[in-house]
């Protein structure tokens, strides 16, 4: 009996260390601007995205992937192109700007349209800022595209996918996004109004200038996003400002 017990505990154990040692990086991120396909989710832009529109910012998979949804089976909604994304209508020079919940020493940033790469951002294993912006020009490509953004780990064997849908040509700048086929509407959280006073509430879509109190503390969102626990205003300065 005692022997069984040792050899149940043993294997027990063995699990919790593969576990513990196939965990994640704690380090998360998505592109917020234009929107990504994790945002547009997050956002209730697109029906039926599944897991993805409680946390956009877990896309993350081994190296060396070139589909949306970074290998991860239960997001696979993303790489479904069937899907109404909508195309946000840019010039041939744009800014993607990423959200990081939790920052993460870096290798490389990397932006791909179908198999080649148009940009590549060195960080040299540096920690990134809570949010990170780069400019990409996109001359020489036109019309509707799709743009695979990868966040390299520099001390894990993964990375963070985020793909943007673009209109390239439509105009400069990074504006609000135009769909080109109409989605079936799903219900969303109730957005925020720029009236201050409101309680910040975790699931509340929030837009740019919308007021919040958190605490007694008045806040002002300055990065469009939908709140998650942990996201609280004095907790992300990348997304809230005090006023």
């Amino acid at each position: 009996m005692r022997k069984t017990i040792m050899v149940v505990a043993t294997a027990l154990l063995t699990a919790g260390i593969t576990v513990f040692a196939a965990s994640p990086a704690l380090a998360h991120g998505y592109v917020s601007s234009p929107p990504s396909r994790q945002a547009m989710c997050a956002q209730g832009r697109v029906p039926n995205c599944g897991d993805i529109i409680y946390e956009p910012q877990s896309v993350e998979g081994p190296k060396g992937q070139r589909n949306c949804h970074g290998g991860v089976a239960r997001f696979a909604q993303l790489s479904d192109e069937s899907k109404p994304w909508p195309a946000t209508s840019v010039g041939t020079t744009v800014n993607f700007n990423w959200v990081l919940t939790a920052r993460h020493s870096t290798s490389t940033w990397e932006y791909y349209i179908g198999g080649t790469r148009v940009a590549v951002f060195d960080d040299q294993g540096r920690q990134p800022g809570a949010t990170v912006s780069h400019t990409v020009n996109l001359a020489g490509f036109s019309g509707r595209q799709r743009v695979l953004a990868i966040w390299n780990i520099a001390d894990t064997v993964n990375a963070f996918y985020s793909c943007i849908d673009l209109q390239i040509g439509g105009g400069g700048g990074n504006p609000t996004p135009t769909p080109t086929r109409t989605p079936t509407p799903t219900p969303t959280p109730t957005p925020t109004t720029t009236a201050p006073g409101g309680t910040w509430t975790a699931g509340t879509f929030y837009a740019v200038g919308a007021q919040v109190t958190y605490n007694g503390v008045l806040y002002r969102c300055i990065q469009a996003h939908t709140a998650y626990a942990g996201w609280e205003p004095p907790n992300v300065p990348a997304l809230w400002q005090k006023v």
